[in-house]
């Protein structure tokens, strides 16, 4: 398992005295804040998080050390990674995206349908963007109990069941 999880992105700055337009790819937006310090997918960065407001499709936030809006629009597609064990334990049926991506995708029969290439959403459900074996085709499996009945992260592997003429 991934040692930190990408917890929001920085979608450019808000105002012109430093706040970034923050987006939070946690269950309640708000909780970003909690993880920080907030580290880039290198670690070389570290961020602390103050959230200033709410704003349209996103948080209004300060992080430390960005004082102008030059840095600010400077970090515009940085994303935000936190340690996972300051992140909250899921219950049995919710996984957090780093541990899906790269799971084996098996039919109910056994048959390997591709690799968990990337998690999308896209306003309603989840989808699984499932890498084929053997060129560049992908396809996209809603992320539904029906579709997808078994995740066994310590198998590595995802069962699927995915709709007739889906593949």
């Amino acid at each position: 398992m991934n040692e930190k999880v990408c917890v929001g992105a920085i979608a450019g700055s808000f105002g012109v005295k430093g706040e970034v337009r923050l987006k939070s790819f946690c269950a309640e937006p708000e909780a970003i804040a909690d993880y920080a310090p907030l580290t880039t997918e290198d670690g070389a960065t570290a961020f602390t998080v103050t959230i200033t407001r709410p704003i349209k499709n996103g948080l209004a936030a300060r992080l430390g050390g960005i004082r102008t809006k030059e840095q600010a629009d400077a970090l515009r597609g940085v994303r935000l990674y936190a340690p996972r064990d300051r992140l909250p334990a899921l219950p049995d049926d919710e996984f957090y995206h780093a541990d899906l991506i790269g799971l084996t995708v098996l039919d109910t029969g056994g048959t390997e349908l591709g690799r968990v290439k990337a998690v999308l959403n896209h306003g309603a459900d989840d989808l699984l963007e499932i890498h084929m074996p053997g060129g560049p085709k992908t396809f996209l499996l809603p992320f539904t109990r029906a579709c997808v009945p078994t995740v066994d992260l310590a198998g590595g592997r995802v069962i699927a069941d995915p709709p007739e003429g889906l593949i």
